[in-house]
């Protein structure tokens, strides 16, 4: 028996939680420690919460089943359906489609399979001489990473019933586990170990406290506090300032050269995926040229920014086309310049994008997902012909246009900062116009566009076909009446001006569909 839950770090297949046990009702001699409502009552808790659990409705049967266990602690029935409940609510299961059109907030992944296991011992106590209670113990252990402890605790419940499969296929899942592990030197203890993720200790960081843990792993557990994850001493340091143990480190790597060396791949693994590799942020489409500020809350999405931070601080973002449903066949890659993490584990990040590329494929790891992409640049015109320069003068007139505008628009807002910090804001990223492909993508950023028009943007291939659909845009942007509302001071005669000579332009560039009645058509 096999649920569908699995943990993505080690592929291990949950076993023996398919189902839960039913509640006795009252004449089968359960009910005789409280009155009969009182055990109705219970009764109907406990049925809600098995229908939920069969449904997969995880939250509302974790839910169920506490209401139940205030009713009547230490009951074996209602701590084990708990127990598979917390088992099967493995966060890191969850595909990230499911929260890609709304935010998927809750605990930790590992959170809810420390609470199993707290159920699972509860319920060891009480029931010793049952295999149910190994199996469930044996599960969570095995999603904590803690391996050896539940080779032994199946071994123990294997002495209980050697023919229970359950815990036969927990066991040649754990041994496949050692096999592969088997290069490990055998004479090596725990005491370099991290107590957080179980591994040799990789870049060690020793708190004022005494204790030592994977650099990784001490800010890790930081996001929910600042306490010591070992003795809970409350810890006053910064992953800005905090330093790594340089005598542990060198100890280490000294006498455990292959082990630290996998260590240092496996950090890289996640914290550089590649060179064509790009973990995905799905918010909205992002164009060249663009600062803007995020706040991470989500926990996949906070261990995400961890690891991009220890890395080259990169990722992408990409929204979900309409048209398909699916994530987009584009996106933009940006960089964080500023972050700033929070006491409750949030993130505030400030970041600036960069280029534009197109996804080949992309798959799920640890909630969230990760992209091979290609990189995209616009196709230039050859040195010295007539479309380069056709190009560098259209560009130079955009420009000369865009100073124009933004200058009448600082001057349109002077009584309002917002919007005047805006406009200085956009001003200092223009790009030089020696660079037409940044300077198209940061004339797109003047104005308010909508994602499927942004997307468009970002699959064009042609400079000067996106010069042409900004401008067009843009001079559509002055005349709306959003801009004639806000900014009153701009001259209607300049707008009309800069709509006739773009289209003017347009309708000379003979650029075959780039006509005027195909653009005006286009967007209507």
């Amino acid at each position: 028996m096999s649920s569908e839950g699995e943990a993505s770090s080690s592929r291990f297949t949950l076993e023996g939680i398919d189902d839960v046990e039913d509640f006795p009702w009252w004449n089968e001699g359960e009910g005789s420690s409280m009155s009969w409502e009182r055990y109705s009552y219970l009764y109907d808790i406990m049925q809600m919460g098995n229908q939920a659990f069969r449904e997969n409705r995880l939250d509302q049967a974790i839910e169920l089943y506490s209401r139940a266990n205030n009713i009547k602690p230490s009951d074996i029935i209602i701590l084990s359906n708990r127990c598979a409940a917390y088992l099967r609510h493995f966060l890191k299961n969850r595909p990230p489609s499911a929260s890609e059109y709304r935010p998927l907030s809750g605990l930790d992944p590992t959170t809810h399979a420390g609470l199993a296991l707290k159920d699972a011992d509860k319920v060891m106590n009480l029931q010793s001489n049952s295999v149910t209670p190994y199996i469930l113990k044996a599960n969570a252990l095995i999603l904590l990473e803690k391996y050896e402890v539940a080779r032994d605790v199946i071994w123990s419940g294997l002495h209980v019933d050697p023919r229970s499969c359950p815990l036969l296929n927990l066991e040649r899942s754990t041994a496949k586990t050692f096999s592969r592990r088997s290069h490990v030197n055998p004479q090596r203890t725990d005491d370099y170990d991290c107590t957080v993720c179980l591994k040799l200790l990789y870049e060690p960081i020793t708190t004022p406290c005494g204790h030592s843990f994977c650099r990784s792993c001490l800010f890790q557990t930081m996001d929910r506090g600042n306490r010591c994850p070992l003795c809970r001493t409350v810890l006053f340091i910064s992953p800005r300032t905090c330093s790594i143990s340089v005598t542990l480190k060198n100890i280490i790597q000294r006498n455990f050269p292959e082990e630290y060396a996998e260590r240092r791949l496996e950090n890289d693994s996640l914290t550089n995926p590649g060179v064509d590799l790009l973990p995905l942020f799905v918010m909205d489409v992002i164009l060249p040229c663009q600062k803007f500020q995020l706040n991470i809350f989500e926990p996949r999405y906070r261990l995400m920014v961890r690891r991009i931070m220890e890395g080259n601080r990169r990722m992408g973002m990409v929204i979900i086309d309409s048209s398909t449903g699916s994530i987009a066949d584009y996106a933009c890659e940006v960089e964080i310049t500023d972050c700033e993490p929070l006491p409750d584990g949030r993130f505030f990040l400030e970041v600036e994008s960069r280029r534009r590329c197109c996804i080949i494929r992309n798959w799920e790891q640890d909630g969230y997902r990760i992209a091979e992409v290609e990189w995209v640049q616009d196709i230039y015109p050859k040195e010295g012909t007539a479309e380069r320069n056709d190009l560098m003068e259209m560009t130079n007139k955009a420009a000369t246009f865009a100073r124009e505008w933004m200058k009448a628009a600082q001057e349109a807002a002077q009584g309002d900062r917002v919007r005047l910090a805006e406009l200085f804001k956009a001003e200092g990223l223009m790009p030089s116009t020696q660079d037409p492909e940044r300077f198209s993508f940061w004339l797109a950023t003047l104005t308010n566009r909508r994602p499927s028009e942004r997307l468009d943007l970002l699959r064009l291939r042609n400079t000067k076909e996106v010069l042409l659909l900004n401008s067009y845009l843009s001079s559509k942007y002055v005349q709306s009446s959003y801009v004639r509302t806000n900014f009153s001071v701009l001259p209607f005669d300049y707008s009309q001006n800069l709509f006739s000579c773009i289209i003017d332009h347009i309708l000379s560039s003979h650029m075959g569909f780039w006509c005027r009645g195909s653009i005006e058509d286009w967007f209507i």
